[in-house]
């Protein structure tokens, strides 16, 4: 149609420019969000950003790239994820939703990428400090992840009005979601030991005990467990000997409670320590309160409370709740130790019979027969002063002739003597070791008398006597109890009477012992009366005995015919000094001066009475028939008969009063 001013062409459409277009297209596509929304290949996307809270981002202003995965690839994921991800919604925790948000920005570039500008590559994504690799192949480019496998882009240049997506056949997977994924493939700490063949005795101690380990051990922790091998605990079966042949021997109370300390020894909770990060001299805090030292010397070893290292035989066993480093030996606290130790101890006993140097205490015990072998090998704990050979042999020089062994000791009083000596070196129910012991301390004896300890120089022990026994090896050790050896043999009272029973003399040898008695001995032989026998054997007596001086004093008052006891020659006279000697003697009475508190008559073996009494109030005075002002001069020397005391003058009865007049 021609114009003055033109030409004019009909057409059936209105032309538009490319901005027309290009706003009437934005309108139409709608966001990136629309667009997943839209395509039906992409629910399981749709969902995922949906849960993860990404709606919002990903309907912003962008521009934005979008590798979106098909359903098929998120089915494959859920796969690779094992049983306990079977839809998205099993994305529950905090850790997991925070996994499958990091995810879905793993997919999203920050700028708009279409195929035409894809180009070989490393490229960042919205996951911040990650990034995906384009990958040029022949028939274009692929995707690479943290993973071995490559995605495959399927689709592209889906455009949205904030940018562009391209579907692909694979979820990327950013190295975060690799370990999530390499973490839910792992075992458990038990169930690695279960399912290892060289733990199954340690599997074993740990159902035994029944103490709980099992289940925290499967629990989330995360630990480090040293974990012994079966050998290493065969091992320690041959330590702890012939009663225990297997774990099931732990059978009472405290075996499974130390069993149970020794399973918490090789557990160390917090951060796992793999041998990467281990340090020489590390200590690592147990489930107990004893401490496992790290050294690094040639290998990986672990220090226990014993001397020797477990090595680890192979390290770094991850679990899904922490890791296992295998060993060669079962670690043991000092509790364990202990146990060892005192396992391998022999009885207060045992320890006698092997020790030569006390057999006679062994043939001690064995003598009297008073169950205290049989006692000193029970549990105890006992404390026990074992006198040497020597200690007893000089006990036996001591109580004289008729000691020659122990053997000796034959007599019922005898016997039961040296079971009250043997119960005086037996403490009961405490092991006291010499530095238990304090300068001073009183200890009673099994058999109720208390024995005194002395600390100066060295352990010296008290006992009724005034000579102290020195410790001579002190702390051997005992399964039930502690034995220290002594040098000398332990008295009690009962024994120091008795010693001293033995080391008296009878009246006439304690005379004949004394020089200010020889005139009186001298008289006993001269009046040839019987009196030497007399006094020599039965009792009780009490006897008055005048000293050489006394009888001077007598001679002086007899006159110039009696310078001595020889002038007692006649007949006559032998029996008037036999009278004289009677009337010094009172039979059937042990009198000793602290009996004497007034007056008291005493009738004596001549027939007349004597009277004794007290004045002031150290003063024994006699009364015989001259009135004269007699004195106690030596009282109470003790004899196996009686008792002698020493007077100043020669008593003189009526008798020969008169005869002398």
């Amino acid at each position: 149609m021609d114009n003055a001013n033109g030409v004019v062409h009909i057409i059936n459409k209105v032309l538009l420019p490319q901005e027309v277009l290009d706003a009437l297209q934005m309108e139409e596509e709608g966001n990136l969000v629309d667009l997943v929304i839209a395509t039906k290949s992409l629910s399981l996307l749709e969902q995922a950003v949906i849960k993860a809270g990404l709606v919002e981002t990903l309907m912003s202003e962008g521009p934005f790239t979008v590798f979106a995965p098909t359903d098929d690839a998120f089915v494959a994921l859920l796969d690779l994820l094992g049983d306990q991800y079977n839809r998205l919604d099993d994305f529950d925790t905090e850790e997991e939703m925070a996994l499958l948000t990091n995810i879905l920005l793993y997919h999203v570039l920050p700028l708009q990428v279409l195929e035409a500008d894809l180009a070989a590559g490393s490229v960042e994504t919205a996951f911040a400090g990650n990034s995906i690799e384009v990958i040029a192949i022949e028939t274009g480019f692929v995707l690479g992840d943290a993973s071995e496998v490559n995605a495959e882009i399927t689709g592209t240049d889906f455009t949205a009005t904030n940018g562009v997506a391209h579907t692909i056949n694979k979820v990327l997977l950013p190295q975060a979601a690799l370990d999530f994924v390499a973490q839910m493939q792992l075992k458990t700490i038990v169930e690695i030991a279960v399912e290892t063949d060289d733990l199954s005795l340690l599997v074993d101690a740990l159902t035994q005990v029944n103490a709980g380990l099992v289940e925290a051990l499967s629990g989330e922790g995360p630990f480090t467990v040293f974990a012994p091998t079966n050998q290493a605990f065969i091992d320690l079966l041959g330590v702890l000997g012939e009663e225990y042949n297997s774990l099931a021997d732990f059978d009472t109370e405290a075996e499974i409670a130390l069993l149970v300390d020794i399973l918490k020894y090789h557990v160390a909770p917090g951060n796992p320590a793999f041998s990467a990060n281990l340090i020489n001299g590390q200590q690592f805090a147990t489930l107990i309160d004893d401490k496992l030292q790290i050294s690094l010397d040639g290998g990986v070893f672990v220090q226990d409370a014993t001397a020797d290292a477990a090595e680890v035989v192979l390290p770094d066993v991850e679990a899904s709740n922490g890791v296992v480093h295998v060993t060669n030996k079962v670690l043991l606290p000092q509790a364990a130790v202990d146990f060892v130790a005192s396992l391998q101890l022999k009885t207060i006993v045992e320890i006698a019979v092997e020790t030569d140097d006390l057999s006679l205490l062994v043939n001690a015990l064995t003598q009297v027969n008073a169950g205290l072998v049989e006692a000193l090998g029970s549990e105890g704990p006992f404390t026990v002063f074992a006198p040497t050979n020597h200690a007893f042999t000089e006990l036996l020089e001591i109580l004289g002739d008729d000691y020659h062994s122990l053997a000796d000791f034959d007599t019922e009083a005898e016997i039961a003597l040296l079971v009250d000596i043997l119960k005086y070196h037996v403490v009961a129910g405490t092991a006291a070791f010499s530095t238990d012991l304090n300068d001073g301390q009183h200890i009673e004896t099994l058999l109720g008398e208390n024995i005194g300890v002395f600390l100066n120089g060295g352990v010296f022990i008290t006992d009724a006597t005034d000579h102290l026994a020195e410790v001579v090896l002190a702390d051997v050790e005992a399964s039930n109890g502690v034995v220290h050896v002594i040098n000398k043999v332990l008295l009690p009272q009962a024994a120091v009477d008795f010693v001293a029973s033995l080391q008296m003399k009878n009246i006439v040898e304690l005379a004949q012992s004394v020089p200010e008695l020889s005139i009186l001995v001298q008289a006993l032989s001269q009046a040839d009366a019987g009196l030497i026998d007399a006094l020599s054997s039965g009792g009780p007596l009490t006897v008055f005995a005048p000293t050489n001086e006394a009888f001077h004093h007598l001679f002086n008052a007899l006159g110039e015919d009696f310078h001595s006891i020889d002038d007692f020659d006649t007949e006559e006279e032998k029996a008037l000094l036999a009278e004289v000697l009677k009337y010094h003697v009172v039979t059937n009475l042990k009198l000793e001066s602290g009996d004497i508190q007034s007056h008291i008559q005493l009738h004596t073996l001549q027939g007349e009475d004597l009277t004794v009494r007290r004045i002031y109030t150290n003063r024994i005075v006699l009364d015989d028939s001259t009135n004269r002002y007699i004195r106690v001069i030596g009282a109470d020397n003790e004899a196996t008969n009686g008792i002698v005391h020493l007077i100043n003058q020669v008593l003189l009865p009526v008798e020969v009063l008169q005869a002398l007049h």
